[in-house]
């Protein structure tokens, strides 16, 4: 099987230089790859697509993202193990699962992709491709800005606090509606006019039109001061924050900038107990599995904004550039 499936070929989207956004995709027949020892084999059914994705094509994170070209990008991907590399425990092929390929190796926009079994979660009947591959990167920095950072139990233990999630009808900003719902939470929420419904069907007690007075100042329609911030959205300064923070509250970043790193240094120095935390995404396989969980005991959901065929994976590349999905944006080979 091993030495059948090395030979064979697939059809995979790659760039092979930084920049050009859709139009620097190229289709290209590669060779399947070879599962090295802890790693599995999938027979993709499902990709999605996250903004850093682009964001590594357009060299924001060079010299260190991709390790080398011509890339394949994508990293979150549901599907059919059909061979498990040496040492593998957990997995056998015929198993449906849920991955996170990591974005220095990347594969996802691909018939077939290699993922460490330690990154690799067994997906139930009850949770789609397109659902599973949503959650790896919006899901985990939504679990972990929640959880971690802003120290919401989600068993709905703890004592109440006051969220604010901007950019709520995102890739993130979804699932960070929803799980922090589950917890012991009053959730604001921003986003634009013509998503407010929705985000309230997500669970949100109150939404914001960004562009309007008081969305821009995230001013709470019932006065409310945010313990935390879940900051999926990018340029709202910290001075607008501020404010509206209570005694101990914190802005998670997680698109931080340049500046970020310079605020939260400065809350460093003055004491302030007022906070900005850059927030990096670090993947963990028990969280993975519980968002899963969740999903297949219809506690938690992935809202699909489009779905393309591999064949047209540049049409969702472009659309996320474009910065306005609700949603998630899914590649199916």
């Amino acid at each position: 099987m091993a030495a059948a499936m090395a030979s064979k070929l697939m059809h995979a989207v790659q760039y092979d230089s930084y920049g050009g956004g859709a139009s620097g995709l190229k289709h290209a027949e590669v060779p399947v790859p070879t599962p090295k020892k802890g790693d599995i084999l999938l027979k993709l059914e499902a990709a999605s697509l996250n903004p850093v994705d682009w964001k590594i094509q357009k060299g924001m994170f060079r010299p260190l993202l991709p390790r080398k070209f011509p890339h394949i990008p994508v990293t979150d991907v549901a599907g059919e193990v059909v061979e498990v590399g040496q040492g593998v425990q957990k997995f056998k092929p015929g198993d449906k699962v849920v991955a996170f390929l990591t974005h220095t190796n990347g594969g996802g926009l691909a018939e077939f992709a290699a993922a460490s079994e330690s990154l690799t979660v067994a997906r139930p009947p009850e949770v789609s491709a397109a659902d599973g591959a949503g959650l790896p990167v919006a899901g985990l920095t939504a679990h972990q800005a929640l959880t971690q950072a802003a120290g919401v139990k989600l068993d709905g233990s703890g004592q109440q606090k006051n969220i604010l999630i901007t950019a709520a009808s995102g890739g993130v900003g979804q699932y960070a509606v929803q799980l922090a719902k589950l917890g012991n939470t009053h959730v604001t929420a921003t986003c634009s006019a013509r998503n407010i419904e929705f985000v309230k069907s997500l669970g949100a007690d109150e939404v914001l039109d960004y562009k309007t007075p008081e969305g821009a100042a995230l001013n709470s329609p019932s006065g409310r001061k945010y313990d935390a911030v879940v900051h999926c959205a990018t340029g709202i300064p910290w001075s607008t924050f501020e404010p509206n923070l209570s005694a101990n509250g914190k802005v998670i970043d997680l698109t931080p900038s340049p500046s970020a790193f310079a605020t939260f240094a400065l809350k460093k120095l003055t004491f302030s107990k007022k906070q900005l935390v850059p927030l990096f995404m670090s993947a963990k396989s028990e969280n993975l599995d519980y968002l899963v969980k969740l999903v297949k005991e219809g506690k938690l959901k992935t809202v699909i904004d489009s779905k393309h065929p591999l064949s047209k994976a540049e049409d969702g590349w472009a659309k996320s550039i474009d910065g306005h999905a609700t949603g998630k944006i899914i590649v199916e080979p």
